[in-house]
């Protein structure tokens, strides 16, 4: 053997036993502050091998979606739905073959109830065009978009994320709400159009004092793109909580678009302080309608209801034009922000409740044509969103279903700034995972291959298009295992 190959070997056998004699020291040396530490009992009576306890609990919420949960058992969201939006995001086939996996049987399941002459596509119409502004709008918004993004603050994801949400709405002709962090240059550069929320805090419109400012409404405004404003009383991730973003993502970009310091957390108040009541939000509803003259509505996740009997007769009494142009009813159960998991859990009604109930209130009142409904909250596959549309609403957002369309693969860690595939962190090594370019695409082909499946099922229902859809084209099953239509299920749930 030549004498430089002894040498070598002689030196990589003594960087071995260095380095073994590190990993004996470091070994040693976990083992007395395990022993010798009082806080943990697995680590004090299980010294060194007690800390693969808390490896494995960290890792096995990645394992668990990968090796050990069913297709259809996962939440928040299950391996089909995400599934279903990975390959509509990448434009390939989602046709299934050998019947369906899932159960049709537990309580709840909702149902489709097709019809023995199905639409055919020579009959089939075009969505129609809805228009959201009364009379005393002086820009009313027109759109026939059934599925549109939900609000992201830009701060809560990225620069990237945004670009390619953006890009991927004009894409495919819908809307992007700006979510409650204000008007960034990204969501401008994007060219779709835009609902601007208005949060808790007033970011992007706000005065020196955290009041709202008139003339940044009117800045705000001047943007052709923006074509609505809503104020965001509260969102499924947080029922009766501000919004909260960690200081570690307050950037001086997101500081100046904000009106926040930089690097500190920003913590919204849990309400708007200038609205105790519903006449109160009138008023600031028709405030910034004269400031801007584009529709304005508000968000709220639905609890307490009698509220909306009461705003419902608040409005009859000031007349139609005082009515909200909207109202975004989101569902309490989770969402994209991150929050206490005593709200997540807890707080709040669902969608499948809240929404039947707001839509018998408003046609109770008369109010049904005057003020439009948007639905949020884990709608994500046509079965859901045509469901929405079978209850009333005329609209629907998600935020969730397009984060999957970027490529979330639900890591969990949108409150960290450390995900994994750029889509909420402000990391620029993660970022670079991001192609704006190439996920607006994938935006763009989930919007459209959504709205061209809820096409389908309206179709086997026999309607020409999906806003025609109505509450006897769907059921529910019950306690009993049978089904029971929506029009006799929501009836009488006021």
């Amino acid at each position: 053997m030549p004498e430089s190959t002894f040498k070598v070997l002689e030196y990589l056998s003594y960087l071995f036993i260095f380095v073994l004699g590190l990993i004996l020291l470091a070994i040693i040396v976990i083992y007395i502050l395990d022993v010798t530490q009082t806080k943990q009992a697995i680590r004090r009576n299980y010294p060194v091998v007690g800390h693969f306890r808390y490896l494995f609990e960290t890792l096995g919420k990645f394992f668990r979606q990968y090796f050990f949960a069913m297709d259809r058992e996962e939440l928040p969201f299950n391996r089909a739905d995400r599934s279903w939006i990975y390959r509509a995001a990448k434009d390939l086939s989602n046709t299934a073959a050998f019947g369906s996996t899932r159960d049709l049987r537990p309580r709840g399941t909702v149902l489709f109830v097709n019809c023995p002459y199905p639409t055919l596509d020579v009959d089939a119409a075009q969505v129609g065009n809805v228009t959201i502004g009364g009379q005393d709008c002086l820009e009313p918004y027109t759109t026939s978009s059934l599925f549109n993004i939900s609000g992201m603050s830009y701060g809560a994801i990225s620069k990237p994320a945004v670009l390619a949400l953006a890009n991927g709405a004009r894409l495919a002709g819908c809307w992007m709400n700006t979510g409650e962090g204000g008007l960034s240059p990204y969501h401008l550069q994007g060219g779709a159009d835009l609902v601007f929320q208005i949060g808790t805090a007033k970011y992007g419109v706000r005065d020196k004092n955290g009041n709202l400012s008139d003339q940044k409404l009117k800045d705000i405004a001047r943007h052709a793109q923006v074509k609505m404003f809503e104020i965001k009383l509260s969102q499924g991730a947080k029922p009766g909580k501000g919004g909260i973003l960690p200081g570690a993502k307050v950037t001086e970009k997101i500081a100046e678009i904000r009106g926040i310091p930089v690097g500190k957390d920003s913590i919204s108040p849990n309400r708007h302080p200038d609205i105790n009541n519903e006449d109160e939000l009138l008023d600031l509803i028709a405030r910034i309608r004269k400031v801007t003259g584009k529709p304005t509505g508000f968000k709220t996740v639905i609890g307490a209801y009698g509220w909306i009997d009461t705003l419902c007769e608040v409005i009859k009494k000031r007349g139609l034009d005082s009515a909200p142009d909207f109202i975004t009813i989101d569902s309490a159960d989770g969402g994209t922000g991150a929050a206490p998991m005593s709200l997540i859990d807890y707080m709040g009604l669902p969608i499948r409740e809240s929404l039947p109930l707001v839509v018998n209130i408003l046609e109770k009142h008369g109010l049904r044509e005057r003020i439009k409904i948007v639905a949020s909250g884990k709608l994500t596959t046509p079965a859901e969103v045509a469901w929405a549309l079978c209850v009333g609403a005329h609209f629907i957002t998600s935020a969730r279903g397009f984060m999957f369309a970027l490529g979330c693969i639900q890591a969990q860690h949108c409150d960290k700034n450390t995900c994994p595939t750029g889509i909420t962190t402000h990391n620029k090594r993660l970022q670079k995972g991001l192609n704006p370019e190439v996920k607006s695409v994938r935006v763009a082909n989930y919007a459209k291959n959504m709205a061209y499946e809820i096409g389908i099922i309206a179709h086997s229902c026999g309607v020409k298009e999906p806003r025609e859809l109505r509450r006897f084209h769907a059921r529910i099953v019950c306690e009993t295992g049978l089904s029971i239509a929506l029009e006799d299920l929501y009836k009488d749930n006021l």
